[in-house]
């Protein structure tokens, strides 16, 4: 493995564990959009509150990483994209501001009116920004964004390629959403909510299957190059992805949630990992590959040393947190 190669891995890694922890975070305000009015939702609000409450703000560790990973050791192709996909990338940031502060000042609102107020605007900006995360996603593999200069600032994302990019990535995240939160309605004695989550996250989920899938068909004409990947050295992992994915359904149909949480994790992983291999040897697909796109080899070098203390300061407390929100029993059955 080259050294380049090498910081892409590391870069795209941050990829996979933002769209996983950071997807099921975003997931779940489609359950709190959907959950109904003030008193009927207030079982599943208060259970999201719960789950997401200690690791909302963590979570956006990676999405931090990812782009300075992006810009230290690839930064030509940073600011090409940045530049052709600044719409995009704004409307996710406002997203996840106004996200973040909705989410805090729901507990704190003075009036029922103004917690449903803030509460839709949480559950809005949770599916835009992994839409708009999507388009982007979307644009680089279709070859959108030139390797100098700028792209078109609207058909760069606003193309099919894009569109189920976006897609797709509100329904991984509202699925990985469901499974967790199903597990979590379980472990603290609501069957009740857990059986009307369960129903709704089979929909998600059979719905997010058949768009994966779906895609494939514009993909061949919109995005060859990648088509030509995720039909080639990225199948495997596209059928690891559908079998993972049909696993998680009868789990979650036959109320195993337990093994459910794995089997959501490795299909969603798969699926982004077939779009990174199926990209693969382009950092912008069609303009310019991972070894061109490249820093000076010091920079990857001194990346890669950053990576490794990251490890070994950053990782121990974040799964410390996770773990610690996932066994705590509930106060009170």
């Amino acid at each position: 493995m080259t050294l380049e190669v090498a910081v892409a891995a590391a870069l795209f890694i941050g990829i996979v564990v933002y769209a996983l922890f950071g997807g099921a975070d975003f997931g779940s305000g489609f359950y709190d959009l959907t959950a109904g009015s003030a008193r009927r939702g207030a079982e599943l609000r208060t259970l999201i509150d719960h789950s997401i409450g200690p690791v909302w703000e963590a979570n956006h560790v990676w999405l931090i990483y990812v782009l300075v990973m992006w810009w230290t050791g690839f930064p030509e192709s940073f600011a090409s994209a940045m530049n052709t996909l600044i719409l995009p990338l704004l409307l996710a940031l406002l997203g996840i501001v106004l996200r973040g502060a909705a989410f805090a000042f729901r507990k704190f609102a003075p009036t029922i009116g103004q917690a449903a107020l803030y509460g839709a605007i949480f559950a809005g900006s949770s599916l835009i920004t992994p839409f708009f995360l999507g388009t982007v996603a979307g644009a680089i593999a279709s070859g959108r964004v030139p390797a100098e200069g700028r792209g078109d600032l609207w058909s760069s994302w606003l193309n099919p390629t894009s569109i189920f990019g976006g897609i797709i990535a509100v329904g991984t995240c509202a699925f990985l959403a469901g499974v967790f939160l199903t597990a979590d309605a379980d472990r603290t004695y609501r069957p009740g909510l857990a059986t009307s989550l369960r129903i709704r996250t089979l929909g998600v989920g059979a719905f997010t299957g058949v768009m994966v899938f779906a895609a494939l068909i514009p993909i061949m004409r919109d995005a060859p190059t990648l088509a030509d990947g995720l039909t080639g050295r990225a199948a495997p992992l596209i059928v690891v992805s559908g079998l993972t994915g049909a696993a998680t359904l009868v789990l979650v149909a036959i109320r195993r949630y337990r093994p459910a949480r794995v089997t959501a994790v490795v299909a969603v992983a798969s699926v982004i990992s077939g779009w990174g291999i199926g990209q693969y040897p382009w950092m912008l697909v069609d303009e310019v590959t991972i070894a061109d796109a490249a820093g000076a080899d010091a920079t990857l070098v001194g990346l890669l040393v950053v990576v490794a203390l990251a490890g070994l300061l950053v990782l121990p407390p974040l799964v410390y947190l996770f773990r610690f929100t996932q066994t705590e029993e509930p106060a009170s059955h």
